[in-house]
């Protein structure tokens, strides 16, 4: 287990990346452009088969739907670290710090490439197969986030666990506005223990995420609706969005665990 003075420079290494977060980058910067021209432009089946991601949501929160994975794999992977066998969520608490940023490492590494080889495949088509990469990437995304809980010692079969991973992924589509929003909720949802009921009724936007979705998704999406040429942007789009959303997911689960470990010390 790591010294309390470990543990601060840990969270002061975090703190300095939440602060950073309120840099635009190249997509948000693009995205500042009006967006009635992107709706002349798109589809709109493409509209409609993002719209249904806000039901997706809305069943993965209360009971998971399709999007639950085992946990079997993510503890194969924290043993081969180890050296020894695991065998619930809750043994993964006290592990080190370090094992499970190097676990994390490599489940980001293995999404990416799932991510570009998805993104390429679907994005060869242009638009015609762009309706199967958003469900596929949403898909992807939950799947990342829950496999990062997991390894932080938290179990997506629960509720409240459930609305974190779409809290993240809130995050990583979110503005600077949004994003410290987010963090300030996120951050008093620790201190306090909310209940599962309590945090689904501060879940106030998790509808924005969708048309958030439906905005960034567009504009990341917009060149690959051109076939063929949609290979390459879809395998690049669908790669950094993994990317950013498994950073999101170590940043903010490392902190939950930095900062219950030194509440334990504490008592």
């Amino acid at each position: 287990m790591e010294s309390k003075e470990q543990l601060i420079k840990e969270l002061d290494i975090i703190k300095k990346w939440e602060e950073d977060q309120g840099d635009l980058w190249f997509w948000e910067k693009l995205g500042r452009l009006p967006f009635k021209i992107l709706d002349k432009i798109t589809p709109q089946f493409i509209h409609t088969k993002i719209g249904t991601l806000l039901d997706e949501l809305g069943g993965y929160i209360q009971n998971g739907g399709k999007y639950l994975i085992s946990e079997k794999n993510i503890f194969k992977e924290l043993e081969n670290v180890l050296g020894k066998p695991i065998e619930n969520i809750e043994e993964i608490k006290n592990i080190p710090l370090q094992t499970m940023d190097q676990v994390s490492q490599k489940v980001m590494g293995q999404r990416k490439k799932m991510a570009t080889i998805q993104g390429a495949s679907t994005g060869i088509g242009g638009i015609f197969t762009l309706a199967i990469d958003i469900p596929a990437i949403l898909a992807l995304s939950l799947k990342t986030l829950q496999e990062i809980a997991i390894i932080h010692g938290y179990d997506p079969n629960e509720k409240s666990e459930r609305v974190f991973i779409v809290k993240c992924l809130q995050f990583s589509s979110a503005d600077i506005v949004g994003k410290r929003a987010i963090l300030n909720e996120l951050s008093s949802l620790n201190k306090e223990r909310t209940k599962s009921v309590e945090m689904i009724s501060q879940l106030q936007g998790w509808r924005e995420v969708v048309y958030t979705y439906r905005d960034n998704f567009g504009w990341k999406k917009l060149f690959q609706m051109v076939p063929i040429a949609g290979l390459i942007f879809g395998a690049f789009t669908n790669r950094s969005m993994i990317n950013d959303l498994a950073e999101v997911g170590i940043m903010l689960y490392r902190k939950r665990r930095i900062l219950e470990r030194m509440e334990g010390m504490e008592h």
